[in-house]
């Protein structure tokens, strides 16, 4: 029952936190990673604890699979050196840098637990960084470069850590080829499994003529996905991301009232369960220092030595990725980082989360033989130190980065991608009504004269002088006119409302026809 009341006290303090992290201009996720904190010492709290091999089968399937919705294939097939470079070689990297520190650093710790300690630590995390940088304005390049290397460094790093921590139970080194050879046949399996089972799943909903039900199906489709593949041994995070991204693929024009019930659903769910993990980090902190350490202050200081080697060789990456950006010529329009100013907002936005605070806890007391894990006290407090520096300190000042860099958000540049791609759809829609005999001609030429006028509008050109000042008119009432729109459709609502509240009036139907008005309204929004 504490457990079921800390899920939804946290669930209703996501709320409030995202409604005060708006109105204080900080990210909310990191404010949640606060009151984690600071619940943490309610003596009710403080005994709550939850398998750290439930945590990410219970936050990152779902997580990852909204995040993922948000890019496609042609963007990976842009971005493979991106993805590759930072997803899987950065993370190898950092890992043999954090693991090297260690080893200098914490007495008694093996090789082997360095190195489960170093692919702990290595990866960002993608919901984290989507939610804090949420909170600010900054180019899509730069966003979605992040978005891209945290799909998939998860897979590369738990990968690594399995590994390692075989060898740190069994008391013996760490086989690399083994490591490589690992990771290469668990990608490949995830991506078939993640493949097939959208294959079924597409299958299945094709003879299920139901919105909600089709809806319902595909928010389970991450979790079956992500269990599947760790059933066969095979990376869970890949199998997610393939499953999302090949969703997005197949989706087709006519499952418009699909789209819009699962972007609500979606933002919704992603709102809150970020709210509850984070939240839970910030519980699960406590637990993770109060490791029985003899020296807490030696470790807190290891700590930080080891988040300053995490963070200097992201920078020392970045730096050279704009060096390489800068050199070779690339179809990507978009990549990043291209300056000093990239490489360095691209380093704080590299926020460690759910996957650093999962392994940490899953790490045992003992050995297979029987002996204490070596370094282990250690190693929970720089989980703790490199989160509360990369995720809460970073998260909180990540704002305040940006001013000071002065990035660009290039809004004008999305805006012109924006309307190219309407205009795509806007020439579409003309050249269906040209050549749809269907309707006689007294009924189609208003309607192509219709859509011909809106494509005018959004070229910025118009036929005649007339049309032109009708233009410049609407330009200029455009924010009065949207005041009349916004009051006129909240007196039809309320009028609705009012009538579903009389007698004889079926609500149903009155909820059908208020639904039409608050669609409006959204679009209007």
């Amino acid at each position: 029952m504490t457990t079921l009341l800390m899920i939804i006290g946290f669930g209703a303090a996501t709320s409030v936190v995202v409604g005060l992290g708006q109105k204080l201009k900080l990210p909310w996720p990191a404010l949640m990673v606060v009151i984690g904190i600071a619940g943490a010492f309610i003596p009710s709290f403080a005994e709550i604890t939850i398998e750290p091999d439930l945590i990410l089968p219970l936050f990152l399937p779902p997580l990852l699979f909204a995040a993922a919705q948000k890019t496609s294939w042609a963007l990976f097939a842009i971005r493979w050196r991106t993805i590759l470079g930072m997803a899987v070689a950065l993370v190898g990297v950092t890992a043999a840098a954090v693991a090297g520190t260690a080893v200098l650093l914490i007495p008694g710790i093996t090789i082997a637990s360095a190195i489960a300690l170093g692919a702990m630590l290595a990866p960002p995390d993608p919901v984290a960084v989507d939610a804090v940088a949420g909170t600010v304005t900054i180019p899509r390049r730069i966003m979605s470069t992040l978005q891209s290397e945290g799909l998939f460094n998860d897979a590369a790093s738990l990968v690594i850590f399995q590994t390692a921590m075989a060898a740190a139970m069994a008391g013996t080194e760490v086989n690399f080829g083994h490591l490589a050879l690992s990771f290469l046949v668990s990608a490949v399996v995830a991506i078939l499994i993640g493949l097939v089972v959208v294959f079924v799943v597409w299958w299945v909903m094709e003879k299920i003529d139901h919105t909600i039900a089709r809806s319902s199906l595909m928010l389970m489709l991450p979790f079956g996905v992500y269990l599947i593949s760790e059933h066969f041994h095979a990376s869970g995070v890949i199998a997610v991301v393939v499953a999302s991204l090949e969703v997005r693929r197949r989706d087709v024009e006519s499952n418009s009232a699909e789209r819009v019930t699962q972007a609500s659903t979606w933002q919704v769910l992603e709102m809150l369960i970020t709210g509850i993990a984070f939240g839970l980090i910030g519980l699960d902190l406590r637990q993770v220092v109060e490791s029985e350490h003899a020296d807490l202050g030696r470790a807190i200081l290891v700590g930080l030595a080891i988040a300053l080697v995490v963070i200097a060789v992201r920078f020392g990456w970045l730096l050279l990725g704009t060096v390489l950006e800068n050199k070779r010529s690339t179809d990507d329009p978009d990549a990043a980082p291209l300056n000093l100013k990239d490489a360095t907002l691209m380093t704080w936005g590299g926020m460690r989360g759910l996957a650093t605070i999962a392994l940490a806890l899953s790490i045992p007391i003992t050995t297979a033989t029987g002996d204490p894990f070596p370094g282990r006290s250690y190693i929970l407090v720089a989980a703790a130190v490199i989160l509360l520096v990369t995720l809460v300190m970073a998260g909180l000042t990540f704002p305040t980065i940006v001013n000071v860099l002065g990035i660009d958000d290039e809004a004008e540049k999305e805006r012109q991608a924006t309307k190219d791609i309407a205009l795509r759809a806007y020439k579409a829609a003309i050249h269906q009504i040209k050549n749809d005999d269907s309707l006689p001609d007294e009924v189609a030429e208003p309607l192509r004269a219709r859509f011909k006028g809106l494509y005018a509008q959004l070229l910025g050109t118009t036929d005649d002088q007339a049309s032109s000042e009708q233009a410049t008119t609407f330009k200029e009432h455009r924010e009065a006119m949207a005041q009349v729109q916004t009051k006129a459709l909240q007196s039809a609502r309320a009028e609705v409302l009012r009538a579903r509240r009389e007698r004889g009036t079926d609500p149903q139907i009155a909820d059908r026809v208020l639904r039409r008005f608050d669609l409006q309204s959204v679009l209007l929004r």
